[in-house]
């Protein structure tokens, strides 16, 4: 059938009709082609029986042919039941027939007017009726072609299919104005080709014009040789044969081909497939190719399931399949590009994409603005997407919550919750509710900046307006607690949920899971993973890699890799996540040849290793204080192609920083800066604290202007830092300073920020000052921990008053803390050096601690041992009581040693500890083993995530 059969849109004459009657759906099998719609009435005063037919709605047949009908004769003469047919054929002619059939083209077309012969005897309707159906079944050749043809319309062939209607209009407008193109790039009929179409000249001389453009014919166009020739009128006519079978009623119904049965029966078959095996990909795509000669509209769907796929490039491909068919894209193929493009978060690619919309002048939606904004949410640029947001504002005069929501997720992922909350309100003012996805957003934005009070009040107005907390909801609470460390909250949500009847899915049983891995408890994670089990729930990727870092926590190596090897059997791919923590467990453990065989047990799992997985193993290395090794596994990142990043000289610097090596520490600084990467906050603690360690003050002072440059702002753990350099020194009016600039500057102190004032405090020897810090730090809601009083105690002892360390040691316990082996060492020792006053509460003192020390099975070392023994000698040379007491508490290889006299070697390294040189055991701000100003976690995780 011709694809023009149905189109009503280019008609070269006023219709035989009001076009209202011809309202109606055309078959969907049949595509008509847009173009402009000619609305002409014509004057003709209809017969009392036409004005009431046409008075009702009439529908138009289900198919159309443009064969023309057989001839029936009616047995029974009745009154036509056709309501249009007295406007076809007309009982009485009103004068100027002639004049009358050439404005009628239909008419004319389906009875043309006989040469008059002389006055007929009237017949009856019956035979009118045949004469009009033999007329419509007479020979084409005795019709005037003349009246089909349209004036200043010539037919075009031979066109590329990617052609567009502008560059027509231009290349055949050189002979006079054009008043429309019609282009033809797809048939139902097979046999019919495509790639051609009609140029319509316009104005009072367009014959002539048509007549010139038909010289055109032969030339050269896109490298194409055209075929231009006068339009015959050929698809005119056999869009009247049919618009007569329509107006006669005939009810015959056209099969369709096998080809179109087949076709249809693909796209059916295509779309069942994409409602109910969307995660079956191949399947998806075997139903596509099965589809011959698919529309825009399968086109489409395919590339929108790449789109939710993330398949950008398959996406793409699918996009320039339909364009090379000649199928010209429109804003909703655009938009799933778009869409492909933001999920693949390839925003220079989509922005590309909304540039050629915009030369194609192709109006953006609300759609595509909508995934632009969430586009740039995704990857945290909350200024572009502010910027489509605003332009989506001035384009569309109404928005939805869909993208408000996504501009407010973009203003949350960037801690602007500020701005959030402006747009929520905007939102509201403008009379869009709030869905409960922009519940979750802002309350997901709280729990990134920490703030537990308006979380609650999100969660809490989400009830009041009616919504029923889901399990995306509690989710966000779990989060919220498992971040800021309290996991007992996060427990009471999670009985909560329960008695809800909420179920928890895989996302909040890891959320549990990381909450007491950041605890290091254990024991509580491998209880959240056996309710896992119990539920029936099968651990995804996220659930085992929490649970392998568990492992390897607690140093269970070997079950850390079994559980790889479990993970393999239920057909989980490992990730390089996976393995990170097992190769940082080997290194840390000084098992380096083990940690290289977990990296080719990875290689051989298909995992690539990455800058991450080797900054692990630095990272293992350095804290086990392997320098050496550390630098070493910087050449076989040269060797794998890989460039080492800032995280990994940070790594290294902050290595050196432990050892006091300043030198080494800036050379790799230098490094950094010299290839261009990033200089940040962390970068910089690491120089600090080589600086602090060495006791290189005026070079920290250096590096802190260096930061002051560069605008980068001093937090509480640079504060820390530099503290603690002044209080190893013993200056505490440059501590004190520090105190005020951070109060100026707004940071707030936290225990590490007091326990080193105190420090340096207790090293000057102003332990008046220490006190008033511990009543200030507890005014702040600070508490002081067993580190706070185990400086404290030590102050005291260095200022030769035990009995005020007694009392800071009972006041520990009243607090509900409970002593380390550090505080009883330091306790012991300023009782010990005071012993030989002979005072009565320092040998019950003495007396009490030894008992507490052998309750908690708690024994010194080798070093200790000797030095509290040679006090003992002072106090009693025969033994006694105290000496006694004391002993139990020594190594069991004491009894081993002949003489005192054969370890005083040891006991003269390990004598500066009662003045204060030797601050590990106490309070050095920054131990060995671990980072106590907080900064380790987060540089672990900026490390591993």
């Amino acid at each position: 059938m011709d694809i023009f059969s149905l189109s009503s849109a280019s008609y070269p004459h006023p219709p035989p009709f009001p076009s209202s009657i011809l309202t109606g759906k055309p078959h969907s099998s049949i595509t008509t082609t847009t173009t402009t719609t000619t609305c002409l009435s014509f004057s003709l005063k209809p017969s009392p029986e036409s004005d009431n037919s046409t008075s009702g709605h009439l529908r138009r047949p289900k198919t159309f042919k443009t064969s023309p009908p057989t001839k029936s004769t009616p047995s029974n003469p009745k009154i036509p039941t056709n309501p249009l047919r007295n406007l076809v054929n007309p009982t009485t002619s009103p004068p100027h027939s002639d004049n009358l059939s050439n404005k009628l083209w239909l008419s004319s077309k389906l009875s043309p007017p006989p040469p008059p012969p002389p006055p007929p005897l009237p017949l009856p309707e019956t035979v009118k009726e045949n004469e009009v159906r033999v007329s419509d079944n007479s020979s084409s050749d005795d019709l005037p072609r003349v009246e089909f043809r349209q004036e200043g319309k010539i037919f075009v062939g031979n066109l590329p299919l990617w052609i567009k209607k502008n560059e027509v209009a231009e290349f055949f407008r050189q002979f006079g104005p054009i008043r429309n193109v019609i282009l033809v790039k797809g048939h139902d009929d097979t046999e019919r080709n495509a790639g051609f179409g009609f140029v319509i000249y316009g104005g009072p001389t367009a014959d002539k014009l048509a007549m010139k453009a038909v010289e055109f014919d032969g030339v050269e166009f896109h490298g194409r040789v055209l075929t231009v020739k006068l339009d015959d009128g050929r698809r005119l006519k056999t869009r009247s044969e049919e618009r007569a079978r329509w107006v006669e009623g005939s009810d015959e119904v056209e099969f369709r081909s096998k080809w179109h049965e087949e076709r249809e029966s693909c796209r059916k078959e295509f779309k069942k497939v994409l409602e109910t095996e969307p995660e079956n990909w191949q399947a998806v795509v075997r139903a596509f190719e099965r589809i011959k000669k698919p529309s825009r509209r399968e086109f489409g769907l395919m590339v929108n399931y790449y789109a939710r796929r993330g398949d950008m490039h398959r996406a793409r491909e699918a996009f320039e399949s339909m364009r090379a068919r000649g199928i010209e894209p429109t804003s909703h193929v655009y938009t799933n590009l778009i869409h492909a493009y933001a999920v693949g978060r390839d925003m220079e690619e989509a922005l590309s994409c909304v540039r050629k919309m915009k030369e194609e002048g192709i109006e953006m939606s609300l759609v595509t603005y909508s995934i632009l904004v969430g586009g740039f949410a995704k990857i945290g640029n909350a200024d572009a997407a502010d910027k489509w947001f605003k332009e989506a504002k001035k384009r569309h005069s109404t928005l939805n919550a869909i993208i408000y929501g996504s501009i407010i997720y973009a203003h949350c992922q960037t801690c602007n919750m500020d701005r959030a909350e402006a747009l929520v309100r905007e939102m509201e003012e403008e009379g869009i509710d709030a869905p409960i996805d922009i519940y979750h957003t802002m309350m997901d934005g709280y729990t990134i900046i920490g703030n537990e009070d308006k979380c609650l009040i999100v969660f809490d107005r989400l009830k009041e307006c009616g919504f029923t907390p889901s399990v995306v909801s509690y989710g966000c609470l779990i989060n919220l607690y498992t971040k800021i460390g309290k996991v007992s909250k996060a427990l009471e949500v999670s009985k909560m949920m329960e008695l809800e009847g909420i179920k928890h899915n895989i996302k909040t049983y890891s959320m549990l899971i990381n909450g007491f891995l950041k605890l290091k408890d254990w024991a509580n994670a491998f209880a959240i993973f056996e309710d896992v089990v119990k539920d029936g729930l099968k651990p995804d990727v996220v659930l085992y890699n929490n649970i392998i870092s568990a492992f390897c926590g607690m140093g269970n190596m070997d079950r850390a890799i079994r559980t790889v090897k479990e993970m393999q059997r239920e057909r989980h791919r490992p990730t390089s996540r996976t393995f990170m923590p097992i190769i940082h467990g080997f290194a840390r453990a000084g098992e380096i040849r083990r940690a290289l065989e977990i990296f080719d047990v990875m290689r051989r799992s298909g995992c690539i290793p990455t800058v991450h997985t080797f900054n692990a193993l630095i990272l293992g290395l350095v804290e086990k204080r392997q320098m050496e090794k550390a630098v070493e596994i910087l050449d076989e990142m040269s060797l794998a192609g890989i460039n080492p990043n800032q995280h990994t000289y940070t790594t290294i610097m902050h290595g050196y920083a432990s050892l006091g090596d300043t030198g080494k520490a800036f050379e790799y600084f230098s490094k950094l800066k010299n290839e261009g990467l990033e200089l940040d906050v962390y970068t910089y603690e690491a120089l600090l604290k080589a600086c602090c360690k060495s006791g290189r003050m005026q070079s920290a002072l250096a590096v802190t202007r260096e930061m002051s440059a560069q605008k980068i702002p001093r937090n509480t753990f640079v504060y820390n830092i530099l503290i603690d350099g002044w209080a190893r020194r013993g200056d505490v009016w440059e501590a004190a300073d520090l105190m005020q600039q951070m109060k100026q500057e707004g940071v707030q102190p936290d225990i590490h920020t007091y326990t080193s004032f105190v420090n340096a405090c207790c090293k000057a020897g102003d332990m008046l000052r220490a006190t008033k810090t511990i009543e200030e730090m507890e005014a702040a809601g600070v508490k002081p921990n067993v580190r706070t009083y185990t400086t404290l105690i030590h102050g005291w002892a260095l200022a030769s008053l035990p009995e005020k360390a007694l009392r800071c040691f009972e006041d520990m316990k009243l607090a509900g803390l409970r002593p380390d082996k550090a505080v009883y060492h330091c306790l012991m020792t300023s009782l010990l050096s005071r012993a030989t006053v002979a005072e009565e509460y320092i040998c019950s003192g003495i007396l009490s601690i030894c008992r507490e020390m052998i309750e908690s099975e708690l024994t010194v070392d080798m070093g200790t041992a000797v030095h509290w023994s040679k006090c003992l000698r002072k106090i009693e040379r025969t033994g006694g009581e105290l000496t006694e007491a004391l002993q139990k508490t020594f190594p069991p290889d004491w009894n081993s040693h002949h003489t005192l006299d054969a370890s005083s070697d040891a006991d003269s390294d390990h004598e500066p500890d009662v003045d204060g040189n030797d601050d590990g055991i106490y309070y050095d701000g920054e131990t060995d083993d671990e980072d106590d100003h907080g900064d380790k976690d987060e540089f672990d995780h900026r490390l591993w995530f």
